[in-house]
């Protein structure tokens, strides 16, 4: 299919700071402000895994100063990316956050029908549905939201952004691989650290091979929609997917 202009310059912008950290600002304000409220400022109460480890040093350095200088930082770097990008792209155009929202949805609707089928391809027979989270369904649906908008959030950031990023980086400028052959090894990497972190924990599921090879094969495609279509898009979708699930699995 040919792109328009108009769907072209769509397409190129998305992924842009000003448009993709913009998009995933609401989603985590969401997190955080669902988080405050059920923990009513514990920081022992049920966040996502991946929340926590990213916390982790700063609340041993600082403890609730720490968590502000996380949050400091985190929110910081990505206004300066925004402004950044603003100032050399020029202005914002709303419409772009309805089309990359629905992009999101679509994603996300098609997303658990696609890991299973190949995952089903893989093991023959051994998983013909996606495997549902039995963690997950230990908790109630309040905490299953916050799980579910962690993931897009902090999942995205530690195991795309950081994990990945950090292991092609180190495929090329250590290992002195192909830009190709590191990505490559970085995406196929990180995806298998990222299905073994949902064994992890008290909520952690059961390791089983059907639901980890269907989580590894997510983290695959998590890594090609990020580089694809951006940061914003590829949180949006890992959370909104992980609501879904959860509304199934409440409906169960």
């Amino acid at each position: 299919m040919t792109l328009t202009p108009s769907s072209s310059r769509y397409w190129r912008a998305a992924r842009a700071p000003r448009y993709s950290l913009t998009f995933a600002f609401p989603l985590l304000a969401a997190y955080e402000a669902l988080a405050f409220a059920l923990s009513h400022e514990s920081l022992t109460q049920v966040r996502n895994g991946a929340d926590v480890m990213l916390k982790s040093v700063f609340v041993l350095l600082g403890g609730r100063n720490g968590l502000i200088a996380f949050g400091v930082l985190l929110v910081g770097t990505g206004l300066v990316l925004v402004w950044r990008d603003r100032r050399r792209s020029g202005p914002i155009e709303a419409r772009y956050f309805l089309l990359m929202l629905a992009e999101s949805v679509a994603y996300a609707v098609v997303f658990g029908f696609v890991v299973s089928f190949l995952t089903g391809l893989l093991l023959t027979g051994l998983a013909r549905a996606a495997p549902l989270a039995t963690g997950m369904a230990r908790m109630g649906v309040a905490s299953q939201l916050l799980v579910s908008l962690g993931a897009g959030i902090y999942e995205e950031l530690l195991f795309r952004v950081l994990l990945v990023g950090a292991l092609a980086w180190a495929g090329r400028r250590l290992l002195g691989w192909p830009p190709a052959g590191a990505g490559i090894a970085a995406t196929v990497l990180g995806a298998l650290v990222f299905s073994a972190f949902h064994y992890v924990g008290p909520y952690g599921d059961r390791l089983e091979l059907a639901s980890f090879t269907f989580r590894a094969i997510a983290g695959v495609l998590f890594s090609g929609l990020f580089l694809l279509r951006g940061f914003g898009i590829a949180a949006w979708t890992h959370a909104l997917y992980d609501v879904f699930l959860s509304l199934a699995l409440a409906v169960r």
